[in-house]
């Protein structure tokens, strides 16, 4: 039987261009998660290590975003076609294929991490091992921001989502999460459905202390 991140890897593998196209310009019309963004780039700068990864990097357009707000940024993804994607669209940057819950990252070693919705694959029992991955990687006061599909609900809820299974999550639990994983919160932000199906838009920033 495959495992999800095979499932995972093989359906976007094979939705590269359609996804490119849907996304390259996507946050233009996303004025709160492009602001997040920006606030979890200039905390980066903020602790004097600029280097940072955009986690499920897709095709690359945050990776790029990243590197345009001062961050020495690089983009890691699970499906090679997406990273061959990135590769092309933007030669200037590194992309890497990589596994989230085995990073090729020394220890200590960034100042940021980004996941961008790259997390709503996993599920919820393994998540915490993912999550303490990220922090593995993260410097003392390294910042991660995750963004995902939020639901009202008292458990993660899951779903079909376009590309492949996917899971939804109460923001008070992720958050719980991350404690967990020996995150401090910094700040969340919830706001109108990202989908038709209801769900909210969802971010949390926390900093490794």
């Amino acid at each position: 039987m495959l495992s999800h991140q095979d499932e995972t890897r093989t359906a976007y593998d094979g939705v590269v261009e359609l996804y490119a196209s849907m996304f390259a310009n996507r946050l233009e019309t996303q004025p709160f998660a492009r602001n997040m963004i920006g606030t979890f780039a200039e905390l980066v700068r903020a602790t004097g290590n600029r280097r940072a990864a955009d986690v499920g990097c897709g095709p690359g357009h945050l990776t790029a975003m990243l590197h345009d707000l001062g961050l020495d940024a690089f983009g890691l993804d699970l499906s090679p076609a997406m990273v061959a994607h990135a590769r092309r669209a933007h030669p200037a940057l590194r992309f890497d294929e990589a596994r989230m819950e085995a990073l090729p990252v020394g220890d200590g070693a960034l100042g940021g991490v980004l996941a961008h919705y790259s997390m709503i694959h996993t599920p919820p029992g393994e998540l915490p091992a993912l999550l303490a991955e990220q922090v593995r990687v993260l410097t003392p006061g390294g910042l991660l921001l995750v963004s995902f599909f939020g639901t009202e609900g008292p458990e993660p809820v899951r779903f079909d989502h376009k590309v492949a299974p996917a899971y939804s999550w109460p923001a008070e639990q992720f958050a719980e999460l991350l404690a967990g994983a020996g995150l401090v919160m910094v700040a969340r932000l919830l706001h109108d459905p990202a989908s038709e199906r209801g769900f909210l838009d969802t971010h949390l920033l926390a900093r490794r202390p």
